[in-house]
């Protein structure tokens, strides 16, 4: 009887124990270097879906990799959700990230990478904004690389040399045209005198009150000006609160006189980039990590990134505002590019710095 009783209590103990960790394992962990308009929402449905508990860490790319190198085998985190792919390399090159299965991986239509350690999220588009009131479309270059030969636009051109979208357009025109054609554009583009912003937001207002003519910048900032919707990245300390309520609070005006120009079809100034997500290396529940990045890649949360931010789906079906153009047709517009070239961001910056527009 004793025996009996004392086996009874070791078990009630194991039995406790494994409770007390598995409810531990049960939180889900995510690293984002996306905006909390965004995932906040996002994560709110896949709570009520799932039925589990979330916590999401937010940062920069940079800083959330940095936090995961430093925390190793002992992060707590499940998954990375960046903003560029760049990150996503550097992740892949620190070993951070799990191999995925192809049930997931194949939820993409495109842009997943060949070592499939992550999956693509959303798509954004490179485009040349312009002022209607100023410019007309008809005299703009059909591509992006002829755009330093319009000297009218001197001192009327406005770009975003710190900025990470920007710095993958050049790091793309580096890696296809070759290092001399990227300094020769760079250079070419210093000698218009360009206006450079730390963010886009404020270029683009800039160009709405006709202080620029045209602006090189992602596509969703000019829908965002018109018709509504949230930053999709993470805004760190570098930008003053003050400056981003009024971001977030501005209201749209679908009358403002800017309007996207898109280059010739397969041009680098139409570049296609994306958004994306894997699991960690370390985690000790990569399936609960799969089930969120299905959910990313759900027809409901596709749906919902587009009317949020503006940014596009990557899987089919996916409906987005009609004021978006379709996809398909934004799709054939971008060149073809190997999206995992963008972590060679060294040579870039090196470049950028060279030809003082950093």
């Amino acid at each position: 009887m004793q025996r009996l009783l004392s086996f009874s209590l070791i078990a009630t103990l194991v039995l406790s124990l494994l409770g007390c960790g598995g409810g531990e394992q049960d939180e889900l962990v995510i690293y984002s270097g996306r905006s909390k308009p965004l995932v906040d929402s996002l994560v709110q449905l896949y709570r009520q879906q799932a039925d589990i508990p979330v916590r999401v860490k937010y940062g920069t790319d940079s800083q959330l990799l940095a936090a995961l190198q430093e925390e190793g085998d002992q992060t707590p985190a499940d998954v990375f959700w960046a903003n560029t792919t760049g990150a996503l390399g550097n992740a892949v090159n620190n070993d951070l990230l799990a191999t995925l299965p192809d049930t997931l991986v194949n939820r993409a239509a495109r842009f997943t990478p060949s070592n499939q350690r992550w999956v693509p999220v959303t798509t954004r588009f490179r485009v040349l904004a312009y002022n209607s009131d100023a410019v007309s479309p008809e005299d703009l270059p059909d591509s992006v690389l002829d755009l330093p030969d319009h000297s009218e636009l001197k001192g009327r051109i406005g770009w975003t040399p710190a900025y990470s979208s920007f710095q993958d357009f050049v790091t793309a025109l580096r890696v296809t045209e070759g290092r001399k054609t990227a300094r020769r554009w760079l250079e070419g583009m210093q000698a218009l005198n360009p206006k450079a912003w730390a963010s886009n937001t404020p270029m683009v207002r800039a160009l709405e009150a006709g202080e620029i003519d045209v602006a090189l910048t992602n596509h969703y900032y000019v829908l965002r000006l018109k018709y509504g919707g949230a930053e999709g990245e993470y805004e760190d300390e570098n930008e003053g609160e003050e400056e981003h309520e009024e971001n977030e609070g501005a209201a749209p005006r679908a009358s403002a006189p800017v309007e996207m120009y898109h280059f010739e079809k397969g041009d680098l100034g139409n570049l296609a980039l994306v958004t994306g997500a894997g699991t960690l290396q370390a985690s000790d529940q990569p399936e609960a990590a799969h089930r969120f990045l299905r959910f990313l890649l759900s027809e409901r949360a596709q749906s919902f990134a587009a009317t949020r931010v503006n940014e596009y789906p990557v899987v089919p079906g996916a409906p987005v505002p009609d004021y978006m153009m379709p996809v398909k047709k934004a799709l054939k517009l971008s060149p073809e590019f190997e999206l995992e070239r963008l972590q060679e961001m060294d040579p870039t910056l090196e470049l950028l710095r060279n030809v003082g527009a950093l």
